[in-house]
C-alpha cells in the first residue's frame, strides 16, 4: 500500500511540474498579438486525412489490489489518433505484455512461495484495448502556438481489459476498464514527438482472480509520428477581431475605422474609374458594329488586363466587383470561344504589409480559385483555357490595390 502512495505521489508531483509549461509556454510570442494578448481561434477545418498520429512506446506497470504486495512489470503502449481541433483529439490504442502482484495467499496465478519475502509471486499477462478523449491543456489556456516544444494533454480512457496465465497456466478473465491519464509531448520537428505517457486503469479485481476493485498504474515513453497536415491555421475575419475587442481597444479600433474609411474612399474612386473604362469599352464595341470583322485572336492579345478588387482579408468580392465581373464575363470572356484559341489567366494577389506570409499565401490562393470557380460554373468557360496563379504584392504603396485578382488574356 505505501509503496503505492509512493508511486501516485511521484506521478502527481511530475504532473504538477509539468502544469507549469501552459504558463511558460504562454511567453511564447507566437501565439499572441501586437498587445500581447493571448490569440485563439477560430481555426479552419482541415481535410478528414490531416492532424492523424500514431505512437508508439515502452515502460512499466504495477498491479495493485486491497490486500496485495506491488510488484513492477513491463508494458508496452500502440495509439493512433486524431486532433479535430487545436485542444480536442481522440484515440485507440493498445497496451499490455504482463503484470506481476505478490500474494499472501498461493493460486493458479502464483502458486509457489518465495521463502525470501514469505510470499506468492502471481504473475499472468494482460490486454488493454481502450478509447481516450485527449484535451490538450496547453492548447486550451495558452493559446496554440505550432512550434511550442512541450504540450500537457490530460485524458479519460475506457476500454476492453483481458487478462491470461502465462505459461500454460488455465487462466482468463474479460473485464470493462477505465481511468485517467497524463499525455506529455515533446516536439522535436513538423513530424516526430517525443511522448511520455501516465495512466490509471482501473478494472475489477476479478482480473487476477481476487475481489474488490484494482488500479493499475503505468508510465510509458516513446515516439509519434504525425500524419497528413500536421498544423491548424487561424481563421482572420474582420468580425473575429471586433468580438475580441475590449475597452482597452477601444482607440485602436477607432483608428483603423478611420483607415478602413480612406481606403474605401479609395476603392470607391477606382470603382469610378473602372465604370468609366466599362462605358469607353462599350462606346468601342457599338463603333466596332458593322465594321470587318477582326480577327478575335488579335483582339484579345491587345487587351489589357482587367482587376477585380477585394475588400481587406476577403475573398469573395462586393457586390460592385461582381457586377464588373459579369460585364468582362458577357461582354468580352465569353466572345473568345474555344475557336479563338484565347486562353486566360488569373492571378490573385495580397498585401504584404497585412497579416502573415502564411495568410496572404492562403488569400491569394484563394481569390484566384473564387473567380476561377464563378467563370467556370456560372459562366460555362472551359477550365483547360483558364490559368490561376498567385502572388504576394511586396511594399504597395497602397495595399488596396494589392487585394485584387488581374485578369490578363
Amino acid at each position: 500500500m505505501k509503496r503505492l502512495y509512493l508511486l501516485l505521489g511521484a506521478a502527481a508531483l511530475v504532473a504538477v511540474s509539468l502544469t507549469a509549461s501552459p504558463s511558460i509556454n504562454a511567453q511564447e510570442n507566437g501565439n499572441r498579438d501586437e498587445y500581447g494578448k493571448i490569440v485563439r481561434g477560430p481555426y479552419e477545418t482541415n481535410r478528414f486525412g490531416d492532424n492523424w498520429f500514431i505512437g508508439i512506446g515502452g515502460g512499466i506497470n504495477t498491479f495493485w489490489n486491497d490486500g496485495y504486495d506491488m510488484a513492477i512489470a513491463p508494458s508496452i503502449d500502440a495509439n493512433i489518433g486524431k486532433w479535430f481541433t487545436p485542444s480536442i483529439g481522440m484515440r485507440m490504442g493498445y497496451q499490455g505484455i504482463s503484470s506481476r502482484v505478490w500474494s499472501y495467499d498461493a493460486n493458479i496465478l502464483g502458486p509457489t512461495l518465495d521463502t525470501d519475502k514469505g510470499m506468492y509471486q502471481e504473475k499472468f499477462g494482460y490486454m488493454y484495448i481502450h478509447g481516450d478523449f485527449l484535451w490538450n491543456i496547453s492548447n486550451a489556456l495558452s493559446g496554440y502556438k505550432e512550434t511550442r516544444f512541450w504540450n500537457f494533454v490530460p485524458y479519460l480512457h475506457a476500454g476492453y481489459f483481458r487478462t491470461y496465465g502465462l505459461d500454460g497456466v488455465d487462466f482468463a478473465d474479460n473485464e470493462l476498464a477505465a481511468g485517467a491519464g497524463l499525455l506529455h509531448n515533446l516536439r522535436l520537428s513538423d513530424r516526430f514527438d517525443i511522448i511520455i505517457d501516465m495512466r490509471a486503469t482501473v478494472v475489477n479485481g476479478r482480473a487476477h482472480g481476487a475481489s474488490g476493485i484494482a488500479v493499475l498504474p503505468s508510465v510509458t515513453a516513446g515516439l509519434a509520428v504525425d500524419l497528413g497536415w500536421p498544423n491548424f491555421v487561424r481563421t482572420s475575419t474582420i468580425v473575429g477581431a471586433l468580438e475580441l475587442a475590449n475597452e482597452e481597444k477601444t482607440a485602436v479600433l477607432e483608428t483603423a475605422i478611420v483607415a478602413l474609411e480612406a481606403a474605401n474612399l479609395a476603392l470607391e474612386n477606382q470603382n469610378k474609374t473602372l465604370s468609366q473604362t466599362n462605358s469607353n469599352l462599350q462606346k468601342e464595341i457599338k463603333a466596332l458594329k458593322g465594321k470587318p470583322a477582326m480577327d478575335a485572336t488579335a483582339f484579345f492579345e491587345q487587351m489589357g488586363p482587367a482587376t477585380l478588387f477585394f475588400n481587406i482579408g476577403q475573398t469573395t468580392l462586393s457586390d460592385k466587383e461582381m457586377q464588373h465581373l459579369d460585364f468582362l464575363a458577357r461582354n468580352l470572356i465569353d466572345k473568345a470561344d474555344d475557336q479563338t484559341k484565347i486562353y486566360i489567366t488569373l492571378l490573385g494577389t495580397a498585401d504584404s504589409n497585412t497579416g502573415s506570409e502564411r495568410r496572404n499565401k492562403h488569400l491569394s490562393e484563394a481569390r484566384g480559385k473564387y473567380v476561377f470557380d464563378i467563370l467556370t460554373e456560372k459562366y460555362g468557360i472551359s477550365p483547360e483555357r483558364l490559368t490561376v496563379k498567385s502572388e504576394i504584392v511586396k511594399a504597395s504603396s497602397d495595399p488596396a490595390l494589392s487585394r485584387a485578382v488581374v485578369i490578363s488574356f
